[in-house]
């Protein structure tokens, strides 16, 4: 995601409430590090996450197609910052379905890399540990959508 010009910002600031520039503000307070990122977000993407979800997906074909497989280290030195790039976007959307469906494309993108994952344990317990998180985000949505999504973790998980 790519950052907007703080004029841009301020423009769109300047069309707020006061109510809602307090929430933006408070909710800014918490990050020390990439509060242009987070105010892009909540001001330009906020309204349409479909959008926000599916750049956030072209980022991770992006990273993964530049990862360097000479070693598993630099593949878990890739792996480990995409994760990372993820969590933060996940972090400003604070929407279970987003976190649910990033992490399973986190996970459908890493069980798919070449060479495959289960030769290395570090990567192995990377998509162990976002399977769990994925299954206890789960645990916080609508039924409607725990299904849908159960059903492409299952799908994930047939295929070990």
């Amino acid at each position: 995601m790519k950052a907007v010009t703080i004029k841009q910002l301020k423009d769109e600031l300047s069309h707020k409430s006061a109510s809602d520039l307090k929430d933006l503000c408070l909710h800014l307070a918490r990050f020390k590090k990439e509060n242009k990122e987070l105010l892009t977000y909540l001001l330009f993407e906020s309204h349409d996450e479909e959008s926000f979800i599916a750049t956030i997906k072209e980022e991770v074909d992006l990273q993964f197609s530049e990862i360097n497989t000479k070693s598993f280290f630099y593949i878990r030195k890739s792996v480990r910052k995409i994760l990372t790039s993820i969590k933060k976007h996940i972090r400003y959307s604070k929407k279970k379905e987003t976190e649910v469906e990033l992490l399973l494309y986190f996970c459908k993108k890493l069980k798919a890399f070449k060479p495959s994952i289960k030769r290395s344990t570090r990567l192995q317990s990377v998509f162990d540990t976002q399977v769990r998180m994925i299954k206890k985000a789960l645990e916080k949505l609508h039924e409607d959508l725990q299904y849908d999504f159960q059903l492409e973790l299952n799908e994930l998980l047939e295929n070990e």
